[in-house]
């Protein structure tokens, strides 16, 4: 039996350069998610302090679905042909999430929260761009993480703005 490629869409032999810079955009943001869970680990663990307990819980359930969109990205870098890439591929960006030299410090943590996750919307708005018109099951899944990513940054926009309210940050 003969197996035979799609004849349209991003999976059809002339969509193949298309794909590929998908697929490349794709790993950036699996990365993206994959360090963002790392350092929210530690974020969510070192802080230290009554006013932390909040900051703790909401990246703790952050934690979940951030994994959850790192999943989603590598099991459409499949899809589109591509390779899931293994850990030596990684390279950390994420200076502004490491954890604060004083563990008491809950608005560096905020700060570093809301620059991840404007990092993120920045890129998954490019990938919408991209992937408009041309793959629109990627296209479905980067707007629904995009949701997901504005909700986050929204969140904790609001915890800043109580810090700043109360003259702590």
């Amino acid at each position: 039996m003969t197996v035979r490629n799609a004849a349209q869409g991003i999976l059809a032999d002339e969509r193949s350069e298309q794909r590929e810079e998908i697929v490349e955009l794709l790993k950036k943001a699996y990365w993206m998610e994959l360090e963002t869970v790392m350092s929210y680990i530690a974020n969510s663990i070192n802080p230290d302090g009554v006013r932390a307990q909040e900051i703790v819980e909401s990246l703790n359930t952050d934690i979940q679905e951030e994994l959850g969109h790192a999943q989603q990205f590598a099991a459409r870098i499949k899809e589109l042909y591509g390779v899931v890439p293994g850990s030596l591929e990684f390279t950390a960006e994420q200076s502004y999430l490491q954890p604060p030299e004083h563990q008491t410090d809950i608005v560096h943590v905020i700060k570093g929260v809301i620059e991840a996750e404007t990092g993120a919307i920045e890129h998954y708005n490019h990938l919408i761009e991209i992937t408009e018109g041309v793959d629109p099951v990627t296209n479905d899944m980067i707007i629904a993480i995009l949701r997901d990513e504005e909700g986050h940054r929204r969140l904790f926009e609001g915890y800043l703005r109580e810090y700043e309210a109360e003259g702590l940050a």
